[in-house]
Protein backbone atom coordinates (compact mmCIF):
# COMPACT_ATOMS: atom_id res chain seq x y z
CA UNK A 1 0.00 0.00 0.00
CA UNK A 2 1.11 3.42 -1.49
CA UNK A 3 2.15 6.33 1.13
CA UNK A 4 -0.64 8.69 1.08
CA UNK A 5 2.17 11.60 0.48
CA UNK A 6 3.09 9.51 -2.35
CA UNK A 7 -0.13 9.98 -3.52
CA UNK A 8 -0.03 13.07 -3.46
CA UNK A 9 3.52 13.88 -5.11
CA UNK A 10 1.62 11.69 -8.50
CA UNK A 11 -1.41 13.83 -8.69
CA UNK A 12 0.94 17.58 -8.90
CA UNK A 13 -1.08 18.84 -6.17
CA UNK A 14 0.82 21.99 -4.73
CA UNK A 15 2.97 21.52 -1.82
CA UNK A 16 0.88 24.19 0.13
CA UNK A 17 -2.24 22.57 -0.69
CA UNK A 18 -1.49 19.32 0.95
CA UNK A 19 -3.57 18.69 4.01
CA UNK A 20 -1.42 20.16 6.84
CA UNK A 21 -3.37 19.10 10.38
CA UNK A 22 -4.42 22.99 10.43
CA UNK A 23 -7.88 23.95 11.62
CA UNK A 24 -10.21 25.77 8.89
CA UNK A 25 -9.65 29.52 7.77
CA UNK A 26 -12.72 30.60 9.73
CA UNK A 27 -10.99 29.05 13.20
CA UNK A 28 -7.87 30.59 12.41
CA UNK A 29 -8.51 33.84 11.63
CA UNK A 30 -11.43 34.25 14.89
CA UNK A 31 -10.50 38.19 15.93
CA UNK A 32 -9.37 38.29 19.48
CA UNK A 33 -9.37 41.51 20.16
CA UNK A 34 -12.99 44.17 19.66
CA UNK A 35 -11.15 46.13 17.01
CA UNK A 36 -10.43 42.95 15.03
CA UNK A 37 -13.90 42.22 14.44
CA UNK A 38 -15.72 43.09 11.76
CA UNK A 39 -19.18 44.48 11.35
CA UNK A 40 -21.77 44.84 14.41
CA UNK A 41 -20.97 48.64 14.93
CA UNK A 42 -24.12 49.23 15.96
CA UNK A 43 -23.01 46.94 19.06
CA UNK A 44 -19.47 47.89 19.07
CA UNK A 45 -19.15 51.36 17.63
CA UNK A 46 -17.40 54.01 20.02
CA UNK A 47 -20.29 54.28 22.92
CA UNK A 48 -22.59 51.82 21.87
CA UNK A 49 -23.59 50.04 25.12
CA UNK A 50 -22.15 46.43 24.57
CA UNK A 51 -18.54 47.96 24.12
CA UNK A 52 -18.96 50.10 27.05
CA UNK A 53 -20.30 47.33 29.44
CA UNK A 54 -17.23 45.47 27.88
CA UNK A 55 -14.30 47.94 28.65
CA UNK A 56 -15.56 48.83 31.75
CA UNK A 57 -15.63 44.54 32.87
CA UNK A 58 -19.16 45.19 34.06
CA UNK A 59 -21.57 43.25 31.68
CA UNK A 60 -23.79 40.48 33.21
CA UNK A 61 -25.35 37.43 31.47
CA UNK A 62 -26.00 38.06 27.38
CA UNK A 63 -28.03 36.28 24.95
CA UNK A 64 -26.87 36.90 21.01
CA UNK A 65 -29.30 36.59 18.76
CA UNK A 66 -28.63 36.58 14.71
CA UNK A 67 -27.89 34.63 11.88
CA UNK A 68 -25.04 31.74 11.37
CA UNK A 69 -21.48 33.34 10.85
CA UNK A 70 -22.31 37.07 12.40
CA UNK A 71 -19.76 36.73 15.19
CA UNK A 72 -22.02 35.44 18.20
CA UNK A 73 -19.47 32.97 18.96
CA UNK A 74 -16.38 35.37 18.49
CA UNK A 75 -17.70 38.22 20.17
CA UNK A 76 -18.12 35.45 23.52
CA UNK A 77 -14.34 34.39 23.17
CA UNK A 78 -13.48 38.22 22.88
CA UNK A 79 -15.65 39.15 25.99
CA UNK A 80 -14.02 36.62 27.76
CA UNK A 81 -10.18 37.69 26.64
CA UNK A 82 -11.36 41.24 27.29
CA UNK A 83 -12.40 40.73 30.80
CA UNK A 84 -9.88 37.76 31.66
CA UNK A 85 -12.56 35.16 32.63
CA UNK A 86 -12.32 31.77 31.93
CA UNK A 87 -14.30 30.34 29.31
CA UNK A 88 -16.70 27.71 29.11
CA UNK A 89 -18.42 25.94 26.22
CA UNK A 90 -21.30 24.54 25.98
CA UNK A 91 -23.62 23.27 23.07
CA UNK A 92 -27.33 23.10 22.96
CA UNK A 93 -27.30 20.00 21.05
CA UNK A 94 -24.51 17.59 22.15
CA UNK A 95 -24.63 19.36 26.35
CA UNK A 96 -27.24 17.99 29.10
CA UNK A 97 -27.75 18.41 32.85
CA UNK A 98 -24.78 16.79 34.11
CA UNK A 99 -22.89 18.58 31.67
CA UNK A 100 -24.03 21.74 32.95
CA UNK A 101 -24.06 20.93 36.65
CA UNK A 102 -20.21 19.94 36.45
CA UNK A 103 -19.06 23.13 34.53
CA UNK A 104 -21.25 24.97 37.20
CA UNK A 105 -19.39 22.77 40.17
CA UNK A 106 -16.05 23.89 38.63
CA UNK A 107 -17.01 27.61 38.51
CA UNK A 108 -18.00 27.79 42.13
CA UNK A 109 -14.87 26.00 43.45
CA UNK A 110 -12.92 28.61 41.57
CA UNK A 111 -14.73 31.72 42.16
CA UNK A 112 -12.72 32.91 44.47
CA UNK A 113 -9.87 33.45 42.22
CA UNK A 114 -11.64 33.37 38.40
CA UNK A 115 -15.15 34.09 37.32
CA UNK A 116 -16.45 32.00 34.58
CA UNK A 117 -18.37 32.58 31.55
CA UNK A 118 -20.00 30.20 30.15
CA UNK A 119 -21.30 30.01 26.54
CA UNK A 120 -24.00 27.96 25.40
CA UNK A 121 -24.40 27.92 21.96
CA UNK A 122 -27.65 27.03 19.94
CA UNK A 123 -29.04 28.00 23.41
CA UNK A 124 -32.59 27.54 21.80
CA UNK A 125 -31.96 23.25 21.86
CA UNK A 126 -31.91 23.43 25.56
CA UNK A 127 -34.98 21.85 26.77
CA UNK A 128 -37.20 24.05 29.88
CA UNK A 129 -35.41 21.88 32.15
CA UNK A 130 -32.08 22.24 30.84
CA UNK A 131 -32.79 26.24 30.88
CA UNK A 132 -33.92 26.22 34.32
CA UNK A 133 -30.71 24.28 35.72
CA UNK A 134 -28.96 27.16 34.95
CA UNK A 135 -30.75 30.17 36.89
CA UNK A 136 -29.94 29.54 40.29
CA UNK A 137 -25.85 29.46 39.05
CA UNK A 138 -27.02 32.88 36.79
CA UNK A 139 -28.44 34.33 40.25
CA UNK A 140 -26.12 34.33 42.55
CA UNK A 141 -23.51 34.76 39.72
CA UNK A 142 -21.91 31.43 39.76
CA UNK A 143 -20.97 32.03 36.21
CA UNK A 144 -21.71 35.13 33.77
CA UNK A 145 -24.16 33.04 30.80
CA UNK A 146 -23.48 33.86 26.92
CA UNK A 147 -25.93 32.54 25.12
CA UNK A 148 -25.91 32.46 21.54
CA UNK A 149 -28.95 31.21 19.08
CA UNK A 150 -30.40 31.75 15.88
CA UNK A 151 -33.75 31.88 17.00
CA UNK A 152 -36.41 34.64 18.75
CA UNK A 153 -35.16 34.46 22.27
CA UNK A 154 -38.33 35.93 23.89
CA UNK A 155 -39.78 32.76 21.94
CA UNK A 156 -37.44 29.83 22.22
CA UNK A 157 -35.44 30.99 25.61
CA UNK A 158 -37.48 30.56 28.80
CA UNK A 159 -38.25 33.98 30.13
CA UNK A 160 -36.65 33.82 33.55
CA UNK A 161 -33.55 33.15 31.75
CA UNK A 162 -34.16 36.17 29.12
CA UNK A 163 -35.35 38.33 32.28
CA UNK A 164 -31.93 37.96 33.55
CA UNK A 165 -29.82 38.64 30.43
CA UNK A 166 -29.05 41.72 27.83
CA UNK A 167 -30.45 40.61 24.54
CA UNK A 168 -28.59 42.02 21.38
CA UNK A 169 -29.45 41.47 18.04
CA UNK A 170 -26.60 40.73 15.49
CA UNK A 171 -26.96 41.66 11.73
CA UNK A 172 -25.65 40.35 8.84
CA UNK A 173 -21.87 41.42 8.05
CA UNK A 174 -22.08 44.62 5.25
CA UNK A 175 -20.44 43.11 2.29
CA UNK A 176 -17.73 46.12 2.97
CA UNK A 177 -16.69 44.49 6.56
CA UNK A 178 -17.07 40.92 4.65
CA UNK A 179 -14.23 42.21 1.87
CA UNK A 180 -12.13 43.32 4.97
CA UNK A 181 -12.13 40.09 6.79
CA UNK A 182 -11.26 38.36 3.11
CA UNK A 183 -8.19 40.71 2.53
CA UNK A 184 -7.29 40.16 6.26
CA UNK A 185 -7.18 36.56 5.70
CA UNK A 186 -5.82 36.57 2.22
CA UNK A 187 -2.82 38.37 3.62
CA UNK A 188 -2.19 37.51 7.07
CA UNK A 189 1.35 35.05 6.80
CA UNK A 190 0.81 33.67 10.28
CA UNK A 191 -3.29 32.78 10.39
CA UNK A 192 -4.19 33.31 7.06
CA UNK A 193 -3.43 32.37 3.65
CA UNK A 194 -0.15 34.27 3.20
CA UNK A 195 -0.69 35.71 -0.35
CA UNK A 196 -0.48 39.41 -1.54
CA UNK A 197 -3.40 41.26 -1.54
CA UNK A 198 -3.80 40.77 -5.74
CA UNK A 199 -3.24 37.17 -5.81
CA UNK A 200 -7.14 37.04 -5.46
CA UNK A 201 -8.79 39.21 -8.34
CA UNK A 202 -10.36 42.30 -6.79
CA UNK A 203 -13.95 41.14 -8.93
CA UNK A 204 -13.94 37.71 -7.36
CA UNK A 205 -13.30 39.38 -4.02
CA UNK A 206 -16.22 41.64 -4.60
CA UNK A 207 -18.37 38.83 -5.44
CA UNK A 208 -17.24 36.74 -2.59
CA UNK A 209 -18.48 39.48 -0.16
CA UNK A 210 -21.84 39.85 -1.84
CA UNK A 211 -22.44 36.00 -2.72
CA UNK A 212 -21.96 34.87 1.16
CA UNK A 213 -25.19 37.05 2.52
CA UNK A 214 -23.40 38.42 5.96
CA UNK A 215 -21.93 35.28 6.72
CA UNK A 216 -17.97 35.41 7.50
CA UNK A 217 -17.96 31.80 8.00
CA UNK A 218 -19.06 30.92 4.83
CA UNK A 219 -16.99 33.39 2.72
CA UNK A 220 -13.85 31.97 4.80
CA UNK A 221 -13.97 28.71 3.92
CA UNK A 222 -14.90 29.35 -0.06
CA UNK A 223 -11.84 31.66 0.15
CA UNK A 224 -9.27 28.94 1.42
CA UNK A 225 -10.59 26.41 -1.02
CA UNK A 226 -10.66 28.58 -4.10
CA UNK A 227 -7.13 29.60 -3.14
CA UNK A 228 -5.99 25.95 -2.03
CA UNK A 229 -7.14 24.42 -5.32
CA UNK A 230 -6.73 26.80 -7.64
CA UNK A 231 -2.98 27.19 -9.29
CA UNK A 232 -2.09 31.02 -9.76
CA UNK A 233 -4.06 34.01 -9.32
CA UNK A 234 -7.83 33.18 -8.83
CA UNK A 235 -9.81 34.99 -11.14
CA UNK A 236 -13.92 35.58 -10.70
CA UNK A 237 -14.76 32.36 -12.75
CA UNK A 238 -12.39 30.62 -10.29
CA UNK A 239 -14.64 32.17 -7.79
CA UNK A 240 -17.71 31.41 -8.67
CA UNK A 241 -17.42 27.46 -9.28
CA UNK A 242 -15.87 27.10 -5.40
CA UNK A 243 -19.69 29.18 -4.49
CA UNK A 244 -21.32 27.86 -6.77
CA UNK A 245 -24.68 29.63 -6.09
CA UNK A 246 -26.22 32.05 -3.49
CA UNK A 247 -27.49 30.05 -0.78
CA UNK A 248 -30.96 31.14 0.28
CA UNK A 249 -31.52 31.82 3.88
CA UNK A 250 -35.00 29.69 4.54
CA UNK A 251 -36.21 27.06 7.05
CA UNK A 252 -39.26 24.82 6.46
CA UNK A 253 -40.73 25.26 10.09
CA UNK A 254 -39.30 28.24 11.88
CA UNK A 255 -38.93 31.78 11.61
CA UNK A 256 -37.99 32.38 8.09
CA UNK A 257 -40.53 30.13 7.21
CA UNK A 258 -43.47 32.35 8.98
CA UNK A 259 -41.77 35.20 8.09
CA UNK A 260 -41.47 34.82 4.30
CA UNK A 261 -44.90 33.31 4.03
CA UNK A 262 -46.41 36.27 5.72
CA UNK A 263 -44.45 38.89 3.47
CA UNK A 264 -45.50 37.06 0.57
CA UNK A 265 -49.18 37.14 1.87
CA UNK A 266 -49.21 40.95 2.57
CA UNK A 267 -47.30 41.59 -0.84
CA UNK A 268 -50.27 39.75 -2.46
CA UNK A 269 -52.91 41.35 -0.70
CA UNK A 270 -51.08 44.94 -0.73
CA UNK A 271 -51.55 44.10 -4.96
CA UNK A 272 -47.35 44.39 -5.24
CA UNK A 273 -46.72 41.89 -7.84
CA UNK A 274 -42.64 42.70 -7.99
CA UNK A 275 -42.76 41.24 -4.03
CA UNK A 276 -45.04 38.66 -4.35
CA UNK A 277 -42.96 37.22 -7.03
CA UNK A 278 -39.87 37.58 -5.01
CA UNK A 279 -41.34 35.99 -1.42
CA UNK A 280 -42.73 33.33 -3.74
CA UNK A 281 -39.52 32.70 -5.11
CA UNK A 282 -37.52 32.74 -2.13
CA UNK A 283 -39.66 30.38 -0.76
CA UNK A 284 -39.52 27.99 -3.86
CA UNK A 285 -35.61 28.41 -4.09
CA UNK A 286 -35.23 27.50 -0.23
CA UNK A 287 -37.05 24.08 -1.07
CA UNK A 288 -40.84 24.83 0.84
CA UNK A 289 -43.22 22.89 -0.49
CA UNK A 290 -45.49 24.16 -3.53
CA UNK A 291 -48.77 22.54 -1.79
CA UNK A 292 -48.27 24.47 1.21
CA UNK A 293 -47.96 27.56 -1.17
Amino acid sequence: MKDPTDLFAESGVPEESKPSGKPPLPARMRPKTLDEIGGQEHLLGPGKLLRRIIEADRFTNLIFYGPPGCGKTTLAEVIALATRRRFERCSGVLSNVATIRGVCETAKALRNSAGTVLFIDEIHRFNKAQQDVLLPHVEDGTITLIGATTHHPQIFINTPLTSRSLVFELKPLAIDAVRMLLLRALTDTVNGLGRPADHVESEALDFLADICEGDARRALTALEVAVLSTPGKVTLTDMEECVQRRMVAYDRDEDGHYDTISAFIKSVRGSDPDAAIYWLARMLEGGEDPRFI
